[in-house]
């Protein structure tokens, strides 16, 4: 197995893994609830073929790739995925997560999160990137918490919902060029501009 192709990371509580074809049932329910995706681009999952399908075209073909960091975040008590974290292959190096309601507010995503990027560090993914929708602040809590600051916000078209959306976009150098900013959604965006309040 190539070991920057989703390493298998642990935490105190955690396990961070691989998703598997046995997790089909976890990751429809982690991907059919509507809370957890709301502000998510994609609309929830309907059925378990939908999933399947999902699991073949978002994980197991990212898994086929020389690098990826698409993990299933498990409990340590019995391996059951209840959320998901990955970081992005492209410029972006973007932080993508999303967690079962019934374990928010746990502190769960930001230690997954701190996890995940000690190992990208490590293999030397040089910064990351997180977006946020504005009306999700939580979530940029847990950006701050896992050591990444704002940089500024911008508007999108987003699809496949096709709604507008103000985003924040938050960024950790883990380098030494710690004055990088990544300006690719600043400069696509005609709307943009930093909040002096965040």
């Amino acid at each position: 197995m190539n070991f920057k192709n989703t390493p298998r990371l642990e935490t105190e509580r955690l396990i961070l893994r691989r998703f598997v074809e046995e997790d089909l049932n976890a990751l429809f329910a982690i991907y059919k609830d509507e809370k957890v995706n709301q502000y998510l681009p994609w609309f929830p999952l309907k059925t378990m073929e939908e999933a399947s399908c999902f699991w073949q075209k978002q994980y197991v073909s990212a898994y086929r790739l020389d690098r990826a960091y698409k993990y299933a975040i498990c409990l340590k008590d019995n391996n059951i995925p209840i959320g998901y974290i990955h970081v992005s292959m492209d410029d972006s190096h973007d932080l993508g997560y999303g967690l079962c309601e019934e374990f928010w507010h746990k502190g769960i995503v930001t230690e997954a999160a701190r996890t995940v990027i000690e190992r990208v560090k490590a293999d030397g993914i040089p910064y990351i990137t997180a977006t946020h929708d504005k009306n999700n602040p939580r979530s940029g809590g847990v950006m701050i918490q896992s050591g990444m600051s704002y940089q500024y916000s911008y508007e999108e078209q987003w699809q496949p919902k096709d709604i507008f959306v103000i985003f924040r976009m938050y960024q950790l150098n883990l380098d030494h060029k710690k004055d990088r900013v990544y300006k690719k959604y600043w400069d696509n965006s005609a709307v943009h501009f930093i909040e002096k309040e965040v």
